[in-house]
């Protein structure tokens, strides 16, 4: 028969089967079982083995609990779900095992952790489903609250599965296996998790969504529609709710994705390409973005990878977008005011998702509050603009300054990052609060004090007044001077060279002292969540700032890009003909060494007189380069 220990593991990871669990004991996680091999190979720590009562041993891995941010991200970057099991009681308090329980399951497509994320890449969550010839997807980066439904062809929905380039996609058990195979070879493919087929249910979606958005139906966000989308929504909304176990209002809203708005790049062209990485060794030096991407905020990193793996095929977004950059061209002033800003701004994106979920950190909430005071000068170096991508980013910007107000107000100006450490809450916010850390820390003067009169009123001129956490306060006289102890000292500890000793008066003061550091440690805490709140309710307006900041970011590294290296603004319309003069590869201009000098190249296709090129030329000849092009 297994321990009581034991059982209660065995019954939390019945819950969980398809999880490496983490089992807080002590001062250490721990994984049993199938778990402990996996984790002992994974994250290179030794596999032992623990005794499991008439059960015989079991095999055992683990590591201190401090170093879990160091090995979490191992192990969901080796494609597994990790289910972090803590424990809920004081164990000096608890009656027999510790009540012990899943706090978080952190997934490849499911993390908030900066470790575990890519400050300049969305970590997407998708959930597909399939039905006859149509197939519906949905996609969520939890660390940011982007939520997005879609749908295509059944025929074209490899192509849109890559083009969102998820980092794990939820699948109904009998349709696992197509979805895999629509995936192909790719080498950084996703995780693929098993859905239930009951969370794939068009009423249950429904249902959860209008519950999650607080609305009485779908219509306002344009995706009524999109039946298999929405199926698709109401699994990935399931999952995370499964998963985390904290609040998800960051996850305000849900947008259609029309992948007829843009065209489709499929894995060869991708590849051929070096759109986001170099054929020779997958890195980022020789790719497109590594030229073409001058953002400065990590949303808008995000953003700007989107868009070149995503080309519009609307003409008025299209000329919109181009309207936007050659205004930017045009006014340098307004340009370099915007790039300055703009790198004084954090990711908004995911300050605010973690401020929503009760995540965020002293430190996270000052960023907050410093990004949100740069929208005013956002505004004002649009403020002479004619574009109207540009106005509309200017007017819809928002300073929230009752928000950043209220955190300027609480919180101190250089905050620890773990709340835990106190002095998070400045001065003269709360008269509780002051009082309780004036009873605390004035405890110095006190002991001070009470040194120096016993000293005097006791001729022991090496008597000593200190603390020690098992202990408490204590009066310190060496053996030398032990025939000068007054009558009222009660003896606490004997050592080598000296007793330790209480009196009525020191331990009044102790209670009073320890009581006040705890109520001032708890009051902290409580008002600090209260300002977390308060800048939570204004989530949905910070995530729009994010987003026209973001969007802003790509238009500003366009045209910074576009100044820099003397590009112009082609001609757009709705015709089948492509006249290229004198093209340039943006890449291969650039990593030319200065001695050497791009060879500019023509092109004119179209669909009646000439469809075809042929290009001829010796190896090294530039017919490669050409073809990018």
């Amino acid at each position: 028969m297994s321990t009581p220990l034991m059982r209660q593991y065995y019954k939390i990871k019945k819950r969980h089967p398809d999880t490496v669990l983490l089992f807080r004991m002590g001062d250490f996680f721990e994984t049993f079982e199938e778990d402990a091999k996996i984790a002992a190979k994974t994250l290179g720590i030794t596999l032992t083995k623990r005794s499991n009562g008439a059960a015989g041993e079991v095999p055992l891995a683990g590591f201190p609990h401090h170093a879990l941010d160091s090995y979490l991200p191992k192990l969901v970057r080796a494609g597994y779900r990790a289910a972090i099991c803590e424990q809920l009681e004081d164990p000096k308090q608890a009656k027999g095992v510790v009540k012990r329980d899943v706090i978080e399951v952190v997934t490849p497509g499911v993390a908030f952790s900066d470790k575990l994320l890519d400050h300049k890449r969305s970590n997407y969550l998708a959930a597909a489903y399939l039905k006859g010839d149509r197939a519906g997807l949905a996609f969520c980066d939890v660390s940011t609250g982007e939520f997005a439904a879609s749908e295509t062809s059944s025929e074209e929905f490899g192509d849109l599965l890559r083009s969102v380039a998820p980092r794990e996609i939820l699948a109904m058990k009998k349709q696992f296996e197509d979805i895999e195979r629509r995936l192909g070879a790719d080498e950084d493919k996703p995780r693929l998790t098993k859905a239930d087929e009951w969370s794939f249910d068009y009423d249950f979606a429904v249902e959860s969504l209008t519950e999650q958005f607080g609305v009485a139906t779908l219509k306002g966000f344009g995706v009524e529609d999109m039946r298999e989308g929405l199926i698709a929504a109401g699994a990935a909304l399931n999952y995370l709710r499964e998963t985390q176990k904290a609040n998800l209002s960051h996850l305000r809203k849900i947008v259609a994705h029309r992948p007829s708005d843009f065209m489709a790049l499929d894995r060869s062209t991708r590849r051929n390409m070096e759109i986001l990485s170099a054929m020779r060794d997958g890195g980022n030096e020789g790719s497109l973005v590594s030229v073409m991407d001058k953002t400065e905020t990590p949303m808008g990193g995000r953003l700007f990878k989107l868009w070149l793996y995503s080309p519009l095929k609307r003409l008025d977004r299209i000329l919109a977008r181009q309207g936007a950059v050659a205004e930017l061209v045009e006014r340098k002033a307004a340009r370099d005011a915007l790039v300055e800003t703009l790198r004084e701004i954090g990711d908004m994106e995911r300050l605010v998702a973690r401020v929503c979920t009760g995540r965020s950190n002293p430190r996270e909430l000052t960023n907050l509050r410093a990004s949100l005071a740069r929208m005013p000068a956002l505004k004002e170096a649009l403020a002479e603009v004619s574009s109207e991508t540009l106005a509309e980013i200017r007017d819809g910007l928002d300073p929230l300054e009752e928000i950043g107000g209220k955190i300027n107000e609480a919180v101190v100006d250089y905050p620890p990052a773990n709340l835990a450490d106190g002095g998070v809450i400045r001065k003269g916010y709360s008269v509780e609060l002051d009082e309780l850390r004036e009873i605390a820390f004035s405890g110095k003067d006190w002991i001070e004090n009470l040194k120096t009169t016993e000293r005097e009123r006791t001729d022991i001129p090496s008597l000593k007044v200190g603390f020690n956490k098992v202990f408490g306060y204590y009066i310190e006289v060496s053996n030398a001077h032990k025939a000068k102890v007054p009558e009222n000292y009660i003896r606490k500890q004997t050592l080598v060279n000296a007793e330790r000793y209480i009196t009525p008066e020191l331990k009044e003061f102790e209670e009073r002292a320890l009581n006040a550091e705890a109520s001032a440690a708890e009051l902290e805490a409580r008002l600090f969540d209260d300002v977390r709140q308060f800048a939570a309710s204004a989530a949905e307006q910070i995530q729009t700032n994010a987003r026209l900041a973001a969007t802003l970011d790509c238009l500003v590294s366009f045209a910074r890009v576009a100044a820099d290296y003397d590009y112009v603004r082609p001609e757009i319309d709705e015709g089948t003909r492509i006249d290229i003069r004198d093209g340039r590869h943006p890449v291969v201009e650039r990593v030319l060494p200065p001695e050497a000098s791009f060879a500019p190249n023509s092109a004119t296709l179209d669909n009646d007189d000439a469809q075809i090129v042929v290009l001829t030329g010796p190896n090294m000849a530039g017919k490669s380069v050409y073809l990018r092009q």
